[in-house]
């Protein structure tokens, strides 16, 4: 009998905290791998095929910013793929609703619509963003990244930070 009410409050246990998790990862924040260099160097700066997944970077992504949409120029987003719900991909917003985006390679100037984000990795060069899809719809992020989690070493807050003069506010 003792065994049965022991496995009874352990099933308990593990299903109260299974919800307790599911509630906080699915309202307020989760944890999501960074996997490839598009973001390096802010996330994965070292590329060790060795290790794989082991040395990716690992951040938190906070939701609050979803209530009302509050996000700033040169936040790190979390988002899925306009092409492959999915996917998750991570990279910085350069440009909000209004705002005149100003794309290097092709010297072509795109206003950003309403209720849409121009989105771009700290690492042109093997960064698919918004250069190759255009303004991505608001309802498509997912959340804001605030830390780096893992690996230990490069545990840290992520700084917004801004690219160079190419938006105007409308």
């Amino acid at each position: 009998m003792a065994a049965h009410n022991f496995l009874w409050s352990v099933t308990k246990n593990c299903f109260t905290f299974g919800l307790i998790g599911l509630t906080i990862s699915d309202r307020y924040a989760s944890i999501v791998p960074v996997r490839g260099s598009s973001m390096s160097p802010t996330f994965n700066p070292t590329t060790d095929s060795f290790m794989g997944s082991l040395s990716d970077d690992h951040v938190l992504m906070e939701k609050f910013c979803l209530q009302k949409y509050k996000f700033s120029h040169g936040d790190v987003v979390v988002f899925c793929s306009p092409s492959n719900h999915k996917e998750k991909h991570v990279k910085r917003i350069i440009g909000l609703p209004g705002d005149w985006i100003g794309t290097p390679m092709t010297n072509d100037v795109v206003k950003v619509p309403n209720g849409h984000c121009w989105v771009e990795g700290d690492n042109p060069s093997s960064s698919l963003d918004s250069r190759s899809f255009g303004p991505i719809p608001l309802g498509l992020v997912k959340g804001r990244v605030t830390h780096i989690l893992w690996p230990p070493q490069r545990v840290r807050h992520v700084e917004r930070k801004n690219h160079q003069i190419r938006h105007s506010p409308s």
